[in-house]
């Protein structure tokens, strides 16, 4: 009997256990974990364990996996895992494995296609914040913009899970605060390496995007992601504090280290009209804490869940699918990541309610909702294994390349 056989004997045992119990405890049990069931399971590493277990849930039997992560071990921390650019994507064993993670999971929604779009390609890049080893990789785009499920009332695509300098983690929103200044006048900066500006706006472009086509920038409207592109666009090249080349549309390929490329769109464009090259021009950017104040680590986007204890009102109740999320517990010391598994017989899933109610029943008062469905990730290196393994099974029976992912590292 191999491993996974093994695994799945004991979840079904599990299963007929959970089955009785919710015969008396009735509707309290859906979506319920069991009890314990983050502290026991497998230490792949000093403050990381691995435990799966069944979940009787709303739309049937699911199988959920959960990494416990200590922050409280000084050893272990979480970061970003990404492809080396924005506009990339790669799957999230080959991310961990490149970074040396233990164990990892995948992060934020992204620009999965655009059909809408004729002759655009999609840029693989995410939609909210992202923050890596305390840089910020990229800004949000607007709320109309993104991939993904309706949000729940009163977030937004700037929502972030991450950790601080202290070491702590926590929800919060992180807002892009930057500007384009020249001796005559100052811009406000709209996007920062993202696949969608705002109506009106500039967006700077820097190495971190990579080398996808940055049209799609000008594509959708703040409200209606499948609006048309923009015929009103400028493109204007900033090297050494000066302007070196302008265009009239967006372009693609690398962009230098040291170089800054400024799209803009309706009045931004008209703005970037008067910057001719040899024109000084200073572009600042960077990205603030909407509550905590606290300058992060790591952080990414998707959407909160669960706050202080608490559901978010109006979650989804009705819609299952395989997810994959992040509890925090313990006052940010603790942190929870869950993914669903995609195989058969589990892949109705979790509602976005039962998220909120596993992770809740997991000890967590705070929880975020990452990419699911085809993305939903979860991998280790389990005791004794000389490399990482993908432990749910990916809904589409292989793993999905991903823009990003939360990384566990343990060490100096």
């Amino acid at each position: 009997m191999t491993s996974r056989q093994k695994r799945c004997g004991a979840g079904r045992t599990l299963l007929a256990v959970l089955t009785a119990l919710g015969a008396l405890a009735g509707a309290s049990l859906v979506g319920a974990a069991p009890a314990g069931a983050a502290g026991n399971g497998t230490r792949i590493a000093p403050g990381v364990r691995y435990t799966e277990f069944d979940v009787r849930a709303a739309g049937g039997p699911t199988h959920a996996h959960v990494l416990t992560v200590d922050l409280r071990d000084p050893r272990v921390r979480l970061d970003l895992l990404h492809p080396g650019a924005v506009a990339a994507r790669a799957p999230v064993s080959r991310l961990a494995e490149a970074r040396g993670a233990v164990a990892a999971v995948n992060g934020d929604f992204f620009n999965i296609s655009e059909v809408q779009h004729p002759g655009v390609r999609a840029t693989g890049a995410s939609v909210g914040p992202a923050i890596a080893q305390g840089r910020a990789v990229k800004a949000a785009v607007p709320d109309g913009q993104r991939f993904g499920p309706a949000l729940p009332p009163g977030t937004s695509t700037r929502d972030v899970v991450g950790v601080g300098v202290d070491r702590r983690a926590r929800l919060d929103g992180l807002t892009l605060e930057g500007s384009v200044t020249t001796p005559d006048e100052w811009l406000p900066l709209g996007g920062l390496d993202q696949y969608a500006l705002p109506v009106g706006s500039v967006g700077a472009f820097t190495s971190a995007w990579g080398s996808a086509s940055r049209v799609r920038a000008t594509c959708g409207t703040d409200t209606d992601r499948a609006a048309p592109c923009s015929t009103h666009t400028y493109e204007v090249t900033v090297r050494g504090g000066r302007v070196v080349s302008v265009a009239d549309t967006p372009g693609s390929g690398p962009i230098a280290e040291g170089t800054t490329v400024l799209v803009g769109r309706e009045t931004g464009a008209r703005q970037l009209r008067k910057l001719s090259p040899g024109r000084s021009v200073t572009v600042r950017h960077r990205l603030e804490a909407a509550v905590s104040g606290v300058p992060y680590r790591f952080a990414l986007g998707g959407y909160p869940v669960l706050r202080d204890g608490q559901p978010l009102p109006g979650l989804d109740d009705r819609t299952s699918a395989v997810r994959t999320a992040v509890g925090i517990a313990d006052g940010g010391r603790r942190v929870l990541l869950l993914a669903v598994d995609g195989a058969p017989e589990y892949r109705t899933g979790l509602t976005v309610a039962e998220v909120a109610e596993t992770l809740r029943e997991l000890g967590s008062a705070d929880a975020f909702s990452l990419d699911g469905g085809g993305s939903s990730t979860l991998v280790a290196r389990l005791p004794g294994e000389s490399g990482i393994s993908v432990r749910n099974h990916p809904a589409e029976g292989v793993e999905r390349p991903v823009p990003n992912g939360i990384g566990v590292f343990v060490g100096p």
